[in-house]
């Protein structure tokens, strides 16, 4: 055999290997896809794991906005997921790679920002977490699979989320950036559930629907659909719109510039529609509640007067009159001011139930407990299998009332602390708004909690806790961001005076 030849049979056979490799990372992708991540797609989709991380290191904000996306996009069940993998898993590995990069850039982060009393507070609820552990209410051995899933979840996704943004989010343009990013998946979101309303449902969206898990959305012996749009259920859905609303509609009262404030208001008024369909009853409280915090944190006796007043009628409307009781929705809602409702009356006698069981249990049952292996016979059983119905139930029964105490006083120590910078610190009033809305979204997101599991739902968590986060960030870049300001205010006054001399001269 020729040289030649010898050298056209080996290209032959090279080019044969990687055809052979391709056909093969085309089946660990399949197999990603439809079985989750086996050991041997592991191994072959390794490479492009590889390529990623290279990738992300390259540009790290890339990683971050694609956090956001993901965080959004993740629950929608009509995206197709890999089976087997968590759901929690997707943002835990980009929040991972992104605080990675910053430990190894470490002098070019800026982790004051971090140091603040969203962290002190946050590290006294996962002590006390991590603490649970020790927990033998229900006399059985250490649960730790359950529970690590539990603080992952309560505890070190907060964490998580605070360092991410306050390390990234670390300039106006950033901010604005995120700030326009949420409104655009929040729009999508409203686009969403009002394709589901008017254009109907995917196949999975419908499967869902009629499955055991998706029983609730249908309502008055079924002629009544809750809709979720991109959210896990409706209730999530309902809730982060309000607050999403909530702290829109208060970027778009206070925005100097007239681009951002009648975008944010466009972005505010559409998620405002968003939760009626949502059927969420919890949501119109939310709504009023993330107004209510801003007519304390507003400072303005206008303010505060005008969103009472609006407040109270709303409230009188719905609470005692028939008004648009011709749409099932707002019969839906109204139906929130009636006391004799039945479903307020399972969850009062269930909640009675529970505190029964917990009275001998001062630190509950244990994290992760709810959902847990406990056996039918045991006398905690009929606790762990009564519905929480809202993520602060849920909690007391993990942690008991010392446990859901801890939370609330860390969780009001995280508001304050954040409502003490936009009342005290912040000097620029659109700044403060921006402060404000983010507060007050939290706070309508905290009430949200308390009727509904929904605090930990995607994206709920990040977006809320995340801009809770941001609020500490906001007194760094005050300088930075009224230069910014007035900048952009500076340009639009003089394309102004030219558009006016130009329309002098030819007069």
């Amino acid at each position: 055999m020729s040289v030649a030849s010898y050298r056209t049979s080996m290209n032959e056979l090279g080019g044969g290997r990687i055809a052979v490799l391709l056909l093969l990372f085309a089946l660990a992708l399949f197999q990603f896809y439809t079985a989750g991540l086996g050991g041997f797609a592991m191994i072959c989709v390794l490479p492009l794991l590889v390529i990623a991380v290279v990738v992300s290191f390259k540009s790290r904000m890339l990683v971050f906005w694609a956090l956001i996306v993901v965080n959004y996009l993740v629950s929608m069940k009509t995206l197709p997921r890999p089976e087997g993998i968590p759901t929690s898993l997707y943002n835990e590995v980009l929040q991972v790679l992104l605080l990675t990069m910053a430990i190894i850039d470490v002098k070019e982060v800026k982790f004051k920002y971090a140091a603040n009393t969203m962290l002190v507070a946050l590290v006294i609820w996962n002590t006390f977490l991590i603490l649970e552990l020790l927990n033998d209410t229900c006399g059985l051995a250490p649960d730790f699979p359950h529970w690590y899933q539990g603080i992952r979840l309560y505890g070190f996704q907060l964490i998580y989320v605070l360092l991410v943004f306050c390390i990234f989010i670390n300039t106006p343009d950033r901010l604005m950036k995120y700030l326009f990013l949420w409104g655009g998946l929040a729009l999508f979101s409203v686009f969403w559930i009002w394709k589901q309303k008017y254009w109907g449902m995917t196949s999975i969206e419908k499967a869902f629907l009629y499955s055991p898990a998706g029983r609730q959305h249908l309502i008055q012996n079924g002629t009544l659909i809750r809709y979720f749009s991109i959210y896990t259920d409706a209730a999530a859905a309902g809730i982060g719109m309000a607050s999403t609303a909530v702290a829109f509609l208060i970027f778009g009262f206070t925005s100097k510039i007239k681009k951002y404030r009648y975008t944010f208001l466009i972005i505010g008024l559409a998620c405002m529609w968003g939760f009626f369909p949502t059927g969420t009853r919890t949501a119109i409280a939310c709504f009023l509640a993330g107004f209510m915090a801003y007519a304390f944190l507003s400072k303005s006796i206008k303010i505060t007067a005008f969103v009472s007043i609006a407040g109270i009628a709303l409230f009188f409307v719905l609470a005692f009159t028939e008004i648009g009781n011709g749409n099932q929705m707002i019969r839906r809602m109204r139906s929130a001011f009636d006391r004799s409702d039945a479903s307020a009356g399972v969850r009062n006698s269930n909640q009675a139930a529970m505190k029964k069981h917990l009275r001998d249990a001062p630190f509950g049952m244990g994290v992760g407990m709810v959902g847990g292996s406990v056996p039918r016979n045991h006398k905690y059983a009929t606790l762990l299998s009564i519905p929480p119905d809202s993520e602060y139930v849920k909690i007391w029964i993990q942690t008991g009332y010392i446990g859901i105490s801890i939370f609330l006083i860390t969780t009001l120590l995280m508001f304050l602390g954040a409502s003490r910078i936009v009342l005290f610190v912040l000097t620029s009033s659109s700044l403060r708004g921006i402060g404000a809305g983010l507060c007050c979204g939290f706070a309508a997101m905290q009430l949200g909690g308390y009727g509904n599991q929904v605090l930990i739902q995607y994206p709920n968590c990040l977006v809320f806790y995340g801009g809770l986060s941001l609020v500490y960030v906001l007194p760094y870049i005050e300088k930075e961001w009224i230069a910014h300001e007035e900048k952009f205010l500076a340009v639009k006054a003089e394309k102004k005076r030219l558009k006016e001399e130009k329309k002098k001269n030819k007069v």
